[in-house]
């Protein structure tokens, strides 16, 4: 038999007994495994905590996205001039204006693309505070349950549904941190 054939059938008989959820589980139906699974990008998505980064992040996103379009409008306008004015300058006199606005444009792209990456680091440091504040909900998510690992459920070939706490988790970090204001510090 294969290894990975045999890790199937191990899998299965090992799934067969585990017992269903609510079964030697807590009081809110989490199964007693020594493995648990979660969905780690549906976790922070689903949370309020996720849902309240998302939509900062879409709003901001969405300001410099207008930011980005007024500067476009403003220096093409500034270049439709530009190339106007050409036929009555000196080419030379030309030539510094016209290298004088290439360098603005190539500070304004390094200004808003500098921009832009903070955005993502941002959206990065929410998810890691996220993660950092869920830290002691899952640990005691994993305790209640007697397991000794909780996975990413992406990383499982084959699960019993019944161990995938994904829902519970949300519930349970929705209750204690709520969308995340307070624990950085703000007024809700």
């Amino acid at each position: 038999m294969s290894l990975p054939r045999l890790a199937a059938v191990f899998l299965t008989l090992w799934l067969a007994a585990v017992p269903a959820a609510g079964q030697d589980g807590s009081a809110d139906g989490l199964p007693r495994s020594p493995v648990l699974t979660l969905d780690q990008e549906r976790f922070f998505a689903e949370s309020a905590f996720g849902q309240r980064v998302r939509r900062e992040l879409e709003e901001a996103a969405s300001a410099l996205a207008a930011e980005n379009r007024r500067i476009e409008s403003e220096l093409s306008a500034e270049e439709r001039d530009l190339t106007e004015r050409r036929p009555d300058m000196d080419p030379e006199e030309f030539r510094e204006l016209a290298d004088a606005f290439d360098r603005k444009v190539v500070e304004i792209r390094q200004r808003q693309d500098q921009k832009a990456r903070d955005l993502d680091a941002r959206a990065e440091a929410e998810r890691q505070r996220f993660f950092d504040a869920a830290l002691p909900i899952l640990l005691e998510i994993i305790r209640e349950a007697g397991a000794v690992a909780l996975l990413e459920d992406r990383a499982i070939i084959l699960s019993a549904d019944r161990i995938e706490i994904t829902d519970r988790a949300i519930r349970r970090v929705n209750a204690q941190l709520g969308d995340g204001r307070e624990a950085a510090g703000e007024a809700e």
